[in-house]
């Protein structure tokens, strides 16, 4: 166990695999350098891989994934990882896991993209690619997906008490304001599928471009604003206006979008100051600083 989460070790997985797909037996197994939160993952030979949840909270993603990936791929302009097969629990692991083709890519950053503005562009058209797919039968946001794409008010309470412990870095006041205008903005328009954690990190780009979308656990069908986050967290400057121009979205939207952006940025400078982590209080301070600025609320704190 690691933080509440279990930590799997190669040989069980191995185990497992030669158990109940014996097909793979031959092919080389190791972990990959940069493991997920809510799997642990390793590389199957060249074109496979391994997700295993590393708690039951994260269970359900198993089965969504499976169903409705491959669903969501038909319609969408870049790749998406491909089930491949579904394993069962054993009397060494209590939960469902699966195996997917291998997504050949570079994680989206500011060195691996060759140009931002023609990303933010690319972006948006995934992401209205996504918007359109059609919802029939679609899981809706819950525990499941901690409520990516449901009513901010579930994370009301966290994100003031968070705020109250950051008095002294970040312009408080400011930021309860565009968190209480975020609150005040509902959805009111149809459902649509969201990706839940549109994050740099759960996209990837080849030969300077992006390719593909990985991690779908988290997705819902819900409000798009949860998957807006990414505006003040990876662009900047002129391809921020530009991912802005091209997603085209009503303002209630983006007031959602702002203030998802808000909870995570404030929740995870709370956490940061607390466990003594500075490169993440750097990086949640300035998305922060993003979104005041954005907002035209940000005022010079001594």
């Amino acid at each position: 166990m690691s933080d509440g989460r279990l930590t799997i070790a190669p040989e069980m997985v191995r185990k497992m695999l030669d158990e109940q797909f014996p097909a793979w037996a031959a092919l080389p197994l190791k972990r990959v350098e940069k493991d997920g939160w809510d799997n642990n993952t390793f590389r199957l030979g060249n074109e496979l891989k391994v997700h295993l949840p590393s708690a039951a909270g994260y269970v359900p993603q198993v089965v969504k994934e499976f169903n409705w990936l491959p669903k969501l791929a038909k319609h969408l302009p870049v790749a998406v990882p491909a089930p491949a097969a579904l394993g069962k629990p054993n009397a060494d692991y209590p939960y469902p896991w699966s195996v997917y083709r291998w997504i050949e890519g570079e994680t989206a950053s500011a060195h691996s993209v060759r140009d931002m503005n023609e990303f933010a562009r690319d972006l948006a058209t995934f992401l209205h690619a996504l918007w359109a797919v059609d919802t029939t039968g679609a899981p809706e946001a819950g525990d499941h997906n901690c409520y990516r794409g449901g009513d901010l008010s579930v994370y009301d309470e966290e994100t003031r008490f968070c705020l109250s412990g950051v008095t002294d870095l970040i312009d408080a006041d400011a930021a309860l304001m565009i968190w209480e205008q975020a609150l005040r903005s509902k959805r009111e328009k149809p459902a649509v599928w969201v990706q839940g954690d549109l994050s740099n990190g759960n996209i990837l780009t080849r030969d300077g471009r992006l390719s593909a979308v990985i991690d779908f656990g988290l997705c819902t069908v819900g409000d798009p604003a949860c998957d807006l986050v990414i505006t003040w967290k990876f662009f900047s400057g002129v391809n921020r206006e530009i991912f802005k121009t091209a997603v085209n979205i009503d303002q209630n939207t983006w007031d959602r979008a702002i203030g998802w952006a808000l909870w995570k940025a404030v929740r995870t400078l709370y956490y940061a100051r607390k466990d003594h982590i500075a490169e993440e209080q750097r990086e949640a301070k300035a998305v922060i600083e993003a979104i005041l600025s954005d907002a035209r609320l940000v005022t010079t704190k001594t």
